[in-house]
């Protein structure tokens, strides 16, 4: 009975965190027969896990996207996702942030936490759907959210990370017509 009420506590302090990042806006646009993602996002860490990158700890940020069709009944019918990863690690020799797309490979060195997040912030033109994919004459929509990955972190602070409403950190969905 102590480990069930323990166990909801828990699950609630770490449904009660609050948000730390944001979408500010999003849009599609249709180029040629490929749908892109425009977007501003604002990632703002808590002070544990700017420690934790300080003293080494690789993050992973996961841009979700999903293109679905609005449903008036419990689930949408969810057409195409995509999950787009970052990792940034801070590398104290060099004083330099480095932030690697790991869908793409690319990789970029900034000089503070705040130009790496500003450069993730920014999405442009990112594919995310073929137009032949989506039936003519019907209502279609977009939403994305970013978050922090938590089962990328070193498993010894997984379970810490997991219980600590300081590492929940999700901008939850935004969405909009395609």
């Amino acid at each position: 009975l102590r480990l069930a009420l323990m166990g909801l506590c828990l699950s609630t302090n770490v449904l009660a965190a609050p948000a730390q990042f944001a979408v500010h806006n999003a849009k599609t646009s249709l180029s040629g027969e490929i749908y892109h993602l425009d977007a501003r996002l604002e990632y703002q860490f808590t002070e544990v896990v700017l420690s934790a990158l300080d003293n080494g700890v690789l993050l992973t940020l996961v841009l979700d996207i999903e293109v679905y069709s609005p449903s008036r009944y419990l689930w949408e019918d969810v057409i195409a996702t995509l999950e787009q990863r970052y990792e940034i690690e801070y590398h104290a020799l060099s004083e330099q942030y480095l932030l690697r797309n790991l869908n793409s490979g690319s990789q970029f060195a900034y000089s503070s936490l705040g130009s790496a997040l500003e450069a993730i912030g920014k999405i442009e033109r990112l594919p995310i759907l073929d137009a032949h994919l989506l039936e003519k004459n019907e209502h279609y929509k977009v939403r994305v959210r970013s978050r922090l990955d938590l089962d990328s972190l070193p498993v010894p602070l997984q379970l810490k990370a997991y219980i600590s409403s300081d590492w929940w950190l999700s901008s939850g969905w935004y969405s909009w017509d395609l």
